[in-house]
């Protein structure tokens, strides 16, 4: 991992697929799982949605928020 990572995640959008465009530290469990049993693009790519699959597989999706511009659209109050 490098320091700059878990920055990146809250930063860089998904390239392709069905959740193109969708921030990398907001893609759905089930969808990281998939890229981990079929496995994970090459380059930085692949190596960011490994991380993002360790955090939401061991429920640590909430250290991304303080490091969000903007909150998260489930977890804002209305």
């Amino acid at each position: 991992m490098q320091p700059d990572d878990l920055q990146a995640l809250v930063q860089l959008r998904m390239p392709f697929g069905k959740h193109k465009d969708m921030l990398l530290a907001d893609l759905p469990g089930n969808y990281l799982a998939w890229f981990a049993r079929e496995g994970f693009p090459a380059g930085r790519l692949g190596q960011l949605l490994a991380l993002m699959h360790e955090l939401d597989h061991n429920n640590l999706r909430g250290l991304l928020d303080p490091l969000r511009t903007a909150p998260r659209a489930s977890a804002r109050r209305v």
